[in-house]
């Protein structure tokens, strides 16, 4: 029986979180609502998905670290959050979309409606205003966030490996909580 803390999952309105068996959620981490959670996606310690007045969606392989909120809009927009996706310490993500294999930065905030697509970067402590679109490959910075440059070959190289680090991560950290 394992003798460490528990995250903490409450239903919200009648719904549950459903969570993958093979996701790795920290102990700390709080799980509300209308959440799911793909298979090997890593929640860190103290992330906090609050899916109570809309829906969340967090694919495969995702990464969520340390101290990230992730919340949603009650009328417009839930937040969707693709497959392989990198998200550091301490961002905002709050009633937007992540396409599959984007990258968002330590203390970045993406906004109501704002879109990242699948391979752009957001450079840590960035603004994506509400609305805006990050398209493909690109980086953006700054706050307000604006178009910087192509993301690097080299860069978008390095996503997949960063990736599967994660995931294995994810993985050892589940083990230890669950002796």
């Amino acid at each position: 029986m394992s003798t460490q803390p528990s995250p903490v999952i409450l239903p919200w309105d009648n719904v549950r979180p459903v969570i993958a068996a093979d996701a790795f959620i920290a102990p700390n981490a709080t799980i509300v609502g209308d959440t799911q959670i793909g298979s090997k996606a890593s929640i860190w310690f103290n992330v906090v998905l609050r899916g109570d007045v809309n829906y969340i969606r967090v694919g495969d392989c995702t990464n969520i670290q340390d101290g990230t909120v992730v919340h949603v809009s009650s009328k417009d927009h839930p937040t969707l959050i693709g497959a392989g996706v990198l998200i550091g310490h301490m961002a905002m993500i709050h009633a937007c979309t992540l396409e599959d294999g984007c990258f968002v930065g330590m203390s970045a905030t993406i906004m109501d409606g704002a879109v990242v697509e699948q391979g752009a970067m957001i450079a840590a402590g960035a603004l994506v205003a509400p609305g805006k679109r990050v398209k493909a490959g690109q980086l953006w910075a700054g706050t307000p966030a604006k178009f910087i440059r192509d993301v690097r070959p080299e860069e978008a190289e390095r996503f997949p490996e960063q990736i599967q680090r994660y995931v294995d991560l994810g993985q050892t950290y589940r083990q230890l909580v669950s002796e």
